[in-house]
């Protein structure tokens, strides 16, 4: 028979009942100060200081600037000794009407191109997704990613040369008995040709964070879906998109605060081959009135209600992120 061991004296085991258990890990991380967790994680702080410290100097003291919004700013004069004006600058601006055209055409553009050039890398992504020869993929994607670093002077050169006056299209048209047509300074294409430029651009260069996503599903998925019976458009459907919903998502969020700005160079190239009034946007708004007229507080005002109108559409899409059960572009506090 095995020994057993002795009965522990009264005060021994009320002592040992007293005694507290050791916390839980969690607990302990918990209790941890601040001064402990930046020494523990100083080195992936570390690691995160260079980005920090690009996002204080060029995007955060930057917004000290607006403070020219309330000024009659003059150069000469500086911050600290301008006139303040209050709302006067914005009143300016609301008051032009080629500022609420250049609103209109911003709207317009940024509209277009959130309908009809969002889904493209996504399609493009699919369709790189589906190729089964890793050297084929490899070279179509490199194929597709060259646009995105030529320049828009280049870009804008290319698509001068095919459908300007004197390009390709005009020349096969007329060729074929047909009028020429120049979509190139056409007011009314213009939303379109930038959609066109824009989704030749930079369509290969977006499907590198969609593939990223794509690669993160789980392989047994597909496998699952499969035994079940679902063909290809219903794993597409069931597996594929729900599992790209989350980066989707996110990346809406983000157009969504960019919606007010739908690319200066590309614009101010090919502003005067359709006029002022189609191809003035806010952004070519605030050059030509604001830094060539040197009126730099109509400009800084528009330029901070870009800024606000983004912010709020970031929160707001954000928010509703969250209703639909989705993370966004961050957590609540709640979560």
């Amino acid at each position: 028979m095995a020994e057993t061991a002795p009965p522990l004296p009264r005060e021994k085991r009320r002592q040992k009942a007293e005694t507290p258990s050791p916390p839980a890990a969690g607990a302990a991380q918990h209790r941890l100060s601040l001064w402990q967790r930046i020494k523990r994680d100083r080195v992936m702080l570390l690691l995160t200081l260079p980005g920090l410290l690009y996002f204080v100097v060029f995007h955060y003291v930057p917004l000290l600037g607006y403070v020219v919004a309330f000024q009659d700013y003059q150069p000469y004069l500086g911050y600290m000794h301008s006139v303040w004006v209050g709302f006067a600058n914005f009143s300016a601006a609301f008051g032009e009407s080629a500022f609420w055209s250049a609103t209109f055409n911003t709207l317009e553009i940024a509209l277009v191109q959130l309908v009809f050039f969002f889904p493209i890398p996504i399609a493009l992504a699919l369709l790189l997704n589906s190729i089964a020869s890793d050297r084929i993929r490899r070279f179509v994607q490199s194929v597709v990613y060259l646009p995105h670093f030529i320049g828009w002077v280049i870009i804008v050169s290319i698509f001068q040369q095919i459908l300007g006056g004197a390009g390709l299209l005009p020349d096969v048209l007329g060729g074929m008995g047909l009028p020429r047509y120049d979509m190139m300074s056409d007011p009314d294409a213009f939303p379109w040709l930038l959609t066109l430029q824009v989704a030749w651009k930079d369509a290969g260069w977006g499907t590198i964070i969609i593939l990223a996503a794509l690669l993160n599903i789980d392989k047994q998925q597909y496998e699952a879906a499969a035994i079940d019976g679902a063909g290809p458009r219903r794993r597409l459907w069931h597996v594929t998109l729900p599992g790209i919903a989350p980066v989707l998502i996110l990346l809406l969020i983000l157009n969504l605060g960019q919606i007010l700005s739908v690319g200066f160079e590309q614009i101010l190239l090919q502003r005067d081959a359709v006029g002022p009034d189609a191809g003035e946007v806010l952004d070519t708004y605030v050059y030509y009135h604001g830094i060539k007229d040197n009126d730099w507080g109509v400009a800084a005002a528009v330029g901070l209600v870009k800024a606000v109108i983004g912010t709020a559409l970031v929160l707001g899409a954000n928010k509703f992120a969250h209703r639909l059960g989705h993370e966004g572009v961050y957590r609540g506090a709640d979560r």
